[in-house]
């Protein structure tokens, strides 16, 4: 069984899957599917709760799959029963609780990090950098940021985590993650207000990266 913080709709949510309620209660996932299809609940319920993902089947096919909330899950097990469903279900309540709390986590750092990001920017809005990067000091930055972390930019953590340009990448980060890119960017602004150039911000950065790796 797997409890995700995933994407719905605009937000991010604990959610788990029809497949994976399929394969923990060991019903099939056709059935799961028409169960949740006969639920009856109200367009409103049904809108906030259950949502429509594709994914590939053995034979690389694009079969429909459904994405559900702690209460469209809740609605839909109802009618599970016997002692292995019980098990099953207390085990699912227990994850979603330990995502949930793991979610709000994260919704605090990302607040912490606005006042960073902030920071940053009017730090490099107030030096020359900004200038002399003809208005691309932040995103240089960031990705030498995410370089000396991730050991990729931007860009390719896109493509690693899948998303589209318009998609927040921070969204995909965890809790210890937005920590570090977070601690990275105050020290940055720091450097930056103190007059460094980005070379040189550069190899610092790296060097106290690798110092943290060796001591981890």
């Amino acid at each position: 069984m797997l409890v995700e913080i995933m994407k719905f709709g605009k937000d991010e949510r604990v959610a788990v899957t029809s497949l994976d309620v399929a394969e923990t209660f060991g019903k099939p996932h056709d059935k799961v599917m028409r169960d949740i299809k006969e639920l009856g609940c109200s367009e409103e319920f049904n809108a906030a709760n259950f949502g429509g993902i594709t994914y590939s089947d053995s034979r690389n096919r694009t079969q429909k799959a459904c994405v559900m909330t702690r209460d469209g899950f809740t609605l839909l097990v109802m009618g599970y029963t016997g002692e292995t469903a019980m098990r099953f279900k207390e085990a699912y309540i227990k994850q979603f609780n330990a995502m949930e709390a793991a979610l709000q986590g994260k919704l605090v750092e990302r607040q912490k990090g606005i006042a960073v990001r902030q920071a940053l920017t009017k730090a490099l809005q107030q030096s020359s950098e900004d200038a002399r990067m003809h208005g691309h000091a932040y995103s240089a930055y960031t990705n030498c940021i995410y370089k000396a972390l991730f050991g990729l930019d931007a860009n390719q953590l896109r493509e690693k985590f899948g998303i589209a340009g318009k998609d927040s990448l921070r969204d995909r980060f965890t809790r210890e993650e937005l920590r570090a890119v977070q601690s990275m960017e105050y020290l940055v602004s720091g450097l930056v207000e103190c007059g460094w150039e980005y070379g040189r911000v550069k190899e610092f950065i790296a060097q106290t990266n690798a110092r943290r790796q060796l001591s981890a």
